[in-house]
């Protein structure tokens, strides 16, 4: 993590170094079991480069234009920068770019490969339905991800997913899926793609494990900036109230980009389900907030 005055997060370091080397000793193993299998694999990892390289270095203009987010100027925008440059000030990091996205479903992201090269984004939805020291929260816990760089660990992460789907796509439209090997066995496509999804599914479930626990720590990290903790709860609970309030046809069209938002446009899943998701449950969240409260002294 860059030198800022947000709360450093050790588990959260860990747990990204750790997701990084299972992520990297799977794409080994995902390499070796190709080569193994006689499959031309140069093409398809310079196409999987190509594309990260892309994510890396562009994944703040791809995605404000996925969603339809606008950068804004201190003119155009003077109460937002003014929150920003208050918590850049605060956080002792370089101003993000800020931006605003039409769209009536109250959220926000941030993203960017790190500090110099990073985006602020919040929805109209939010701004209307959010008082200032609200917006203040919520933009606090986003910077905070651009602080502890995590977003850029999850651009890189996902790599090895984007790998074993265009595996799969080559395995399907190559001769490999009627090719069997030398003994009679199983199609080699069919292999080929079944190692594709296991890869995929382990890989899933790591980038998710470590997107709850990220979400956490941005939580504490922006509380303990601002030093407002009550403040960020109840932006989340508004938030999560507004919600429901949201057409459920918007909430899907927003639903692809959860990993980014604030807060996930459609939730509430239980059990197992909890593993497939962007985010932590709201209780549990909140529930950390009021501990953080409780420890500033400021009562739940």
């Amino acid at each position: 993590m860059a030198h800022t005055r947000f709360a450093p997060d050790r588990g959260l370091t860990s747990r990204m170094v750790l997701t990084m080397f299972l992520l990297g000793l799977l794409y080994v193993l995902f390499v070796s079991v190709l080569i193994a299998l006689g499959v031309q694999t140069v093409v398809v990892l310079l196409i999987a480069g190509g594309t990260l390289l892309v994510q890396y270095f562009m994944s703040d203009r791809i995605a404000l234009f996925a969603m339809h987010g606008r950068e804004v100027t201190p003119e155009q925008a003077p109460e937002l920068h003014g929150l920003v440059d208050r918590l850049c000030a605060m956080a002792d990091m370089p101003k993000p770019r800020v931006a605003i996205a039409d769209s009536d479903v109250p959220n926000a992201f941030a993203t960017g490969r790190n500090q110099k090269h990073s985006v602020v984004c919040v929805t109209t939805g939010l701004l209307r339905r959010l008082d200032r020291a609200e917006v203040e929260g919520v933009l606090a816990h986003e910077m905070s991800h651009v602080a502890h760089r995590d977003v850029a660990v999850m651009t890189i992460a996902s790599f090895l997913g984007i790998v074993a789907g265009l595996m799969t796509r080559f395995a399907l439209y190559s001769g490999l899926g009627r090719s069997r090997d030398d003994r009679g066995g199983l199609p080699i496509g069919l292999i080929v793609m079944l190692v594709s999804v296991l890869v995929y599914a382990v890989s899933f479930l790591l980038t998710r494990a470590l997107s709850r626990y990220r979400e956490l720590a941005a939580d504490r990290a922006g509380a303990l900036l601002t030093q407002r903790p009550s403040v960020l709860a109840g932006a989340l609970v508004k938030i999560s109230g507004e919600m429901s309030r949201i057409p459920t046809r918007d909430l899907r069209e927003a639903e692809p980009f959860n990993a980014f938002f604030f807060a996930p446009a459609l939730a509430g899943r239980s059990g197992p389900a909890t593993l497939l998701a962007t985010h932590p449950p709201l209780e549990r969240r909140l529930e950390q907030l009021a501990r953080i409260s409780a420890q500033l002294g400021q009562g739940v």
